[in-house]
């Protein structure tokens, strides 16, 4: 059973927009309005980029770009997680097979 939707206000660029999410999403939601609205005004305000649609491509690229990088960094972390992971096991393993050996 799906959760009813609430409708939410977002204010970005000082043009209100209406958007629909879960309620337990609403803040998320507003925060990442908050977040969006702060890059688009950083763009803006370097006076490098002219029109809403060019300072929301490179709002989205910029975005997109920082969500990569972060992917990125959190699979090259898990990668060497796992790799801690298996030498661990492989220790143990080595550890309960001497200690086997020992007792018989």
């Amino acid at each position: 059973m799906s959760e009813a939707l609430t409708t939410v206000s977002v204010r970005i660029l000082d043009k209100e927009y209406q958007v629909s999410c879960r309620q337990d999403e609403v803040d998320a939601l507003s925060a990442a309005a908050r977040h969006v609205d702060g890059q688009m005004r950083e763009i803006r305000e370097a006076g490098k980029v002219f029109g809403l649609d060019r300072i929301a491509v490179m709002t989205a690229l910029n975005l997109a770009n920082e969500l990569l990088q972060n992917h990125n960094a959190v699979t090259s972390r898990q990668n060497e997680a796992d790799a801690i992971v298996r030498s661990l096991n492989d220790r143990i393993t080595r550890a309960l097979g001497e200690h086997k050996q020992l007792n018989l």
